[in-house]
């Protein structure tokens, strides 16, 4: 003998109900004019394309602004280690003048299109007959880390340079040379100015 359950009843009807329905929404549907449905349909796939495509541009934007902010951060770390290192404790016209030429071999077209490759750039030289940096500090191995106010002088002066905001006292000048130095190379060159302990060429 099997005992009848006492949901087995009420499972059946359940699923005949739902059967029952289902069907009249099916039949209801053959019998409906389905364009203005489809034309709901449409507009939402479109409303829902548009979301996702505009989702993806400003993602795409804000990666970009990402990159460029970091770039821009790298390039003026870069340019500041280059102020301090060539001309801490020179006077700030002269940080300036290391500065704008960091900036005028970038814009010249005859170095590294970037600020970081500029200041790290290396070349032959044929007498040492090795690749040399273009500025003797990004060759030592151990760099005197800067004081805290050293390091706000040089950014400070790296932002003023970067983002155009100070004159430029040397322009067009692509080289120097410390003062106590007579190098070969400046034989060929055109004196722009001597500031502080650096001699500015163009």
């Amino acid at each position: 003998m099997y005992l009848r359950l006492p949901y087995t009843g009420f499972t059946s009807r359940f699923a005949r109900v739902v059967a029952r329905r289902w069907r009249r929404v099916r039949v209801s549907w053959y019998a409906a004019d389905k364009e203005p449905w489809l034309f709901v349909f449409a507009i939402g796939l479109i409303i829902a394309a548009l979301g996702f495509a505009l989702q993806a541009i400003f993602a795409h934007n804000d990666d970009r602004r990402n990159v460029a902010r970091e770039e821009e951060r790298r390039n003026l770390t870069c340019l500041a280690r280059n102020v301090h290192f060539e001309a801490r404790g020179e006077p700030a016209a002269g940080q300036f003048a290391v500065a704008h030429v960091t900036m005028n071999r970038k814009a010249s077209g005859r170095f590294s299109d970037s600020v970081c490759g500029v200041v790290y750039q290396k070349n032959w030289d044929p007498l040492r007959k090795r690749y040399v940096g273009a500025f003797s500090w990004t060759e030592l191995d151990a760099l005197p880390i800067p004081t805290v106010t050293e390091w706000q002088q040089a950014w400070k002066v790296a932002e003023a340079v970067y983002y155009r905001r100070e004159v430029r006292a040397v322009e067009g000048a692509l080289f120097y040379h410390a003062t106590h130095i007579k190098p070969d190379w400046a034989k060929d060159k055109q004196p722009v100015a001597r500031i502080g302990k650096h001699v500015f060429y163009r």
